[in-house]
């Protein structure tokens, strides 16, 4: 925390003698950002573990039960979205729905402090993720596990220098990000229904789909490993300040983005198992489990096919972790600007107009998160951060829609409250399931953990500043 920002400043900006943020993202740029973020390396890594987490094909149920919980949560974000546009995404709509002198400080607070703690991790899988794909074609590099790591971290750090520029040059190049996407995953799907065997599809090991306590757990630890290939349908609310109309932009790119990833992730994965058999994918260490795409087109072209798909999931990969740094170096800058994080992060670059201070951060944080290991990054991430962010926003919207008559909603979810209720369900359900498997309590650790300091490092500087609840805030609905 830091004090407000300086009132000059704000004086200077409204004169248009500081540097703005434009409004030149439309309903395909923002589709492309969320699309690309939300595809990436995801299903290329994630397929083999998500087939462990059930012994078998039945695991791909974790597709469609992950696609409800998103589109439930979509609904939610598309009308917070619409409502609340701005730069900082979940960060304005905590703050905001909770009331800005009160509550919704300690929640913005609490957004910041877990997205250091897993919005950085999840770029960093990303980056992870390339370098396992990379080693396929530069075999020596898997056999030095560190050199691994440096590299991942080179490609941190290169991405933060691509987005060194202004928002107009990056909508354009995620454009081009976008359409490489589309063609990888789409060469990818033809292939499988092509070249489908179906005995390999349907090989159900006995009992697959035998209802009990183990299946539910499996099947929400695959829910775990599956939603996090659907992370990204926000993406474009951290761009809310860059957004054209963003009462109707907002809500369509959500819903198009979670939509057409189902569509497109399940295939992938159908896909896989139709070619690659599923015993294969799933003991650790083959380079089925590594790299699952790569002998997927190997089986069916051979070495060239190999090669290809290797190349287009590098870039398929670049442009994720491109979107992913795009999306999140805003929130720090929107934080800083409202006074919430320190203050020399809220000023944009003089020319370019885009917050390089933020960047810079992000992107640093990025290149040690790069060092860690895959399979923890993404549990850690996804625990990290459902109580305050997913959870803490549907809270939000209930509190909104209860006592803030005053904030104007152009866009209203069907059926309220029934799609509020079904996320909070599913994520209570996905946040609890890594605790029922094996280390799985070291998540719950990092969860709480993050959590507990984050309230008490909140306090001691509202104590230090005499912010609230030291001073009262008169906002905070009386809920």
């Amino acid at each position: 925390m830091s004090e407000s920002p300086d009132k000059s400043q704000g004086s200077a900006s409204s004169q248009g003698a500081q540097p703005q943020l434009q409004k030149r993202l439309g309903i395909l740029n923002a589709t492309s950002i969320n699309m690309s973020n939300m595809i990436g390396i995801g299903p290329f890594i994630t397929v083999p573990l998500i087939l462990a987490t059930l012994g078998g094909p039945q695991a791909l149920l974790s597709w469609f039960v992950g696609a409800i919980l998103a589109i439930a949560d979509g609904l939610v974000v598309a009308e917070l979205g619409a409502a609340m546009p701005g730069s900082g995404g979940s960060y304005v709509f905590l703050r905001d729905s909770f009331g800005r002198l009160r509550w919704g400080k300690l929640m913005a607070w609490m957004f910041i402090w877990q997205f250091l703690f897993s919005g950085t991790l999840e770029i960093a899988s990303g980056t992870i993720g390339m370098t396992q794909y990379l080693s396929f074609l530069w075999v020596d590099l898997g056999k030095h596990p560190w050199g691994m790591k440096l590299m991942a971290a080179g490609v941190a750090g290169l991405v933060m220098f691509a987005l060194y520029r202004k928002i107009h040059d990056v909508a354009k190049l995620m454009l081009v990000l976008w359409i490489t996407t589309l063609v990888t995953t789409g060469w990818v799907i033809i292939t499988g229904l092509v070249k489908m065997n179906t005995q390999l599809a349907f090989d159900f090991p006995p009992g697959a789909f035998e209802l009990n306590w183990a299946f539910l757990i499996g099947l929400g630890n695959g829910t775990v490993l599956v939603f996090y290939n659907y992370l990204g349908y926000y993406q474009v609310c951290y761009l809310g300040g860059e957004v054209k109309k963003p009462e109707r932009t907002i809500p369509y790119a959500v819903i198009l983005s979670i939509l057409a990833v189902t569509v497109i992730d399940f295939l992938l994965s159908f896909s896989f198992i139709s070619v690659v058999p599923w015993r294969e994918m799933v003991q650790e260490g083959t380079m089925a489990y590594r790299a699952v795409a790569s002998v997927f087109m190997g089986k069916v072209y051979g070495d060239w096919g190999a090669i290809a798909i290797t190349i287009l999931v590098l870039f398929t990969s670049f442009a994720s972790v491109f979107a992913l740094m795009l999306g999140y170096s805003r929130i720090p800058y929107a934080a800083a600007q409202d006074g919430a994080f320190f203050r020399w992060f809220g000023t944009l670059h003089p020319k370019g107009e885009f917050p390089h201070r933020s960047l810079l951060l992000i992107g640093g944080l990025c290149i040690i998160a790069s060092l860690f290991d895959l399979g923890d990054i993404i549990a850690g991430l996804m625990v990290a951060r459902i109580l305050v962010q997913f959870v803490g926003q549907i809270i939000g919207l209930m509190i909104v829609r209860r006592y803030r008559p005053e904030v104007r909603l152009p866009f209203k979810m069907w059926l309220y409250p029934v799609p509020a209720i079904l996320a909070l369900v599913g994520w209570l359900y996905v946040f609890s399931s890594p605790a029922f498997q094996p280390g799985g309590w070291k998540y719950m650790l990092y969860a709480f953990g993050t959590i507990i300091s984050g309230v008490v490092a909140y306090f001691i500087l509202a104590w230090k500043k005499g912010d609230w609840p030291f001073v009262a805030g008169p906002d905070a609905p009386q809920a």
